[in-house]
Formats: C-alpha cells, structure tokens, sequence
C-alpha cells in the first residue's frame, strides 16, 4: 500500500467519524475508502464477515496482536493499530 493511499484512508476517516476514533471505525473506513465489502475484507484479514461487522460496530473489541496482524496485512502502522485496540479495550 503506498503512503498516499493511506493518506487517503486517513482523510476519509477523519470526515467519515467526526467522533473519536476507535479500532472498529478504523478498519471500517480504511474499507470503504477502498471499496470494499465487508465479505472481501473480512476473508483478506481471515475472519469470518460477521465478526468484521461486530468489530466494526465496536461490539467486539480485537487484541493487540490480532491488530498487529490486521496492520500487517494490510499495510498500516503495526503501532497504531495496537494503540487503537487497546484504547477500545479500556472503554
């Protein structure tokens, strides 16, 4: 993924949320900003596509190393993603 791509990604979600940021809404709009069904990228993080949908709406959180595997593949900060999902955690 190159860095204006996730530049993209960034803006979407700061206009997409206009709340603050958690893990859930993090994967959801690096999905739509590329288009992307919740089928598809939930078999591209190797999930099933109802616990990408419970991620997403924040009724389950993920652990920092299944969001360091997440930022691997999909190519963002590993440090970030691991942020987010423990900041979910202390919700």
């Amino acid at each position: 993924m190159t860095t204006k791509k996730k530049s993209n990604s960034l803006k979407f979600l700061d206009k997409t949320i206009g709340s603050p940021i958690s893990f859930g809404s993090t994967l959801e709009a690096i999905r739509l900003s590329d288009e992307i069904s919740q089928v598809i990228f939930a078999k591209k993080l190797g999930i099933s596509q109802a616990h990408l949908s419970q991620i997403e709406k924040g009724a389950k959180s993920v652990s920092p190393e299944r969001a360091k595997r997440f930022a691997k593949i999909l190519g963002y900060s590993e440090v970030t993603f691991v942020e987010l999902a423990l900041q979910d955690q202390f919700k």
